[in-house]
């Protein structure tokens, strides 16, 4: 089967476009829809809605790209766009995310507390030994198989909304801290919260599926 074809710059990108050229603009929708859906679901209420929310953004961007000016790269640009596109319908929906502190569903522990030493024992707060974190060695064909890859996407899309958003713009998509500042309209520091807070329950969720399929308990191979 084969992979995802590979896109051509930017400049070469924008001039297709504008000139109408319909199997890039084919290939630019399958190679960022995916990823534009899961940003837009986290300022609106449902997955239609979401959908929606892309699709308007295609034609804002069918109908913007000649204003184009390449200030920023062309995927930021239609991501800008989309943003904006989803606040909008997620404002009409009543559904408006704030990024500016962390939700309900977001706070608690984002380890198990038994893992470190208890109030009055020697080292107190301390990890336990052995269920201190560890490198996992996981077998090379396995996740060149895909396994370990859809396991992670799966517990991407787990996530709470915000915290999947960062994870995927830092993580999935390679957008720099300044760019997701800039997209979402949150300070560093929250960003840096947000993404420290959704990589720890990340590797909790992973590290379930590392001792099951492996044997390993925080990267630690058991006899």
């Amino acid at each position: 089967m084969a992979g995802p074809r590979e896109l051509p710059p930017d400049e070469v990108l924008v001039q297709r476009l504008r000139d109408g050229d319909e199997e890039t603009f084919a290939l630019v929708l399958d190679s960022w829809s995916g990823g534009m859906l899961r940003l837009a679901m986290s300022f609106v209420s449902t997955k239609d809605s979401a959908e929606e929310a892309v699709q308007d953004t295609w034609l804002a961007v069918i109908r913007g790209i000649d204003g184009f000016e390449g200030r920023a790269s062309l995927k930021t640009w239609v991501y800008r766009i989309l943003v904006n596109t989803a606040k909008a319908r997620g404002t009409k929906e009543s559904r408006t995310v704030p990024f500016a502190s962390l939700l309900p569903e977001e706070e608690g522990p984002t380890v198990d507390a038994e893992r470190f030493r208890a109030p009055g024992e020697p080292y107190a707060g301390h990890w336990v030994a052995g269920q201190e974190p560890r490198s996992w060695h996981i077998p090379e064909d396995h996740v060149l198989r895909g396994e370990v890859r859809s396991v992670i996407a799966e517990a991407i899309d787990e996530l709470p909304p915000r915290l999947r958003t960062v994870i995927t713009l830092r993580d999935v998509d390679g957008y720099g801290s300044d760019e997701v500042c800039s997209l979402l309209e949150i300070s560093p520091g929250n960003q840096r919260v947000l993404l420290h807070r959704g990589r720890a329950l990340l590797r909790r969720k992973l590290e379930s599926y590392v001792f099951d399929a492996y044997g390993v308990a925080g990267g630690k191979e058991l006899a």
